[in-house]
């Protein structure tokens, strides 16, 4: 519940800034284009200076992103996954309708009242204006790059899309990452008792509780390879934000374990996760012209997917390397149980592994 707050405010706190940038940028448009239109504002206009307008745009960006930080947060947590998308945009499209009825009418009267300019909001005054028209192609096109950073922002993680833009990963990159290779315990099994159709649905009900809780643990998702993720962090510097990958992890298995009736009664089976993580230096680089994508390289992904499959010859769930148990403080929530010393296959030195236990 703090986190989805926290998402929340954050979402409320670049609504504010995106709206009310975009609302005073149109006013400016307006205002110095207004020499080129014939309007009536009983000789005022001149008067008027640029300032006072921009005083109504935040006004305005203000409201709006009140209005729409609400219902993107309300949609993005409890309908997207129930509706048709087609549904999403049709009610969301009809209540911004609306709002921005009401919120103009109340800017015009406000304005009347603050500037003495005659705007019309009189009733039903939006039916035949131009100006609210434009206003609302203006919102839906806004509305749209607003959602289209949105959505880059989660395909890449945060931050990433900007890097992009200004080419950092043009040349390939040198970073410091943990990694988590998060798989499926018997797939092969579960796989052919559902059938391939219904086991697709399966691993979307298991993913979909992992992208609940990724962003409270700054979580990338790297990829997704049939039923299994790779996830990211930077690594910290601070040993106790290192321990966010542990607890993402068991926290993910708290989760499908209380929903253990949801997945008995639909699919005949409670999905278990298996983990390997590993930190180190890896190589980021952009590759391919056609469905551009940042690419990760490096030998600490091939460890990290062999310590994974160690899971399976161990009977244990999370297994990490030596270097990355060097980085967390467990304390007394966890305890790490060493299981010697592995030769990985494609490997030709051994790696310590250690069992991550829950207290």
């Amino acid at each position: 519940m703090k986190f989805e707050i926290k998402q929340f405010f954050r979402l409320l706190f670049y609504s504010i800034l995106f709206w009310s940038f975009a609302f005073c940028a149109f006013i400016l448009i307006r205002y110095f284009g207004r020499n080129q239109e014939q309007v009536k504002t009983e000789n005022l206009i001149d008067v008027v200076t640029a300032s006072q307008y921009l005083i109504f745009g935040v006004v305005l960006g203000v409201m709006v992103a009140i209005v729409y930080t609400i219902v993107e947060f309300f949609f993005d947590k409890y309908l997207s996954k129930r509706l048709y998308l087609w549904v999403v945009l049709l009610v969301k499209s009809i209540f911004y309708l609306i709002f921005l009825i009401f919120s103009l009418t109340f800017i015009a009267s406000l304005a009347e009242v603050y500037i003495q300019v005659d705007f019309p909001n009189e009733s039903l005054w939006w039916k035949s204006n131009k100006i609210f028209w434009m206003v609302t192609g203006y919102f839906m096109l806004c509305s749209l790059l607003f959602s289209f950073f949105r959505i880059a922002n989660n395909k890449f993680g945060k931050g990433v899309i900007f890097n992009m833009l200004l080419g950092r990963y043009r040349k390939p990159r040198e970073v410091e990452r943990v990694l988590m290779f998060l798989d499926l315990k018997s797939s092969t099994t579960i796989a052919e008792n559902l059938g391939h159709l219904k086991y697709s649905q399966f691993i979307q009900d298991c993913f979909y509780y992992l992208n609940r809780i990724v962003g409270k643990y700054g979580a990338e998702i790297y990829q997704y390879v049939g039923d299994e993720a790779v996830l990211t962090w930077n690594l910290k510097r601070k040993t106790k934000r290192n321990i966010n990958c542990i607890n993402l992890f068991f926290e993910y298995d708290y989760k499908l374990k209380k929903h253990s009736k949801y997945y008995m009664k639909k699919y005949g089976v409670v999905p278990e996760f298996k983990a390997g993580i590993h930190s180190g230096k890896i190589i980021i680089a952009e590759v391919g012209t056609i469905k551009k994508e940042l690419a990760y390289h490096g030998d600490v992904i091939n460890t990290t997917s062999r310590i994974q499959e160690q899971c399976n010859e161990y009977n244990e769930s999370l297994l990490i390397s030596e270097d990355f148990l060097a980085k967390l403080d467990l304390k007394k929530k966890y305890e790490a149980v060493s299981l010697g010393s592995e030769l990985l296959d494609g490997k030709t030195e051994s790696h310590k592994l250690f069992a991550i236990h829950k207290i």
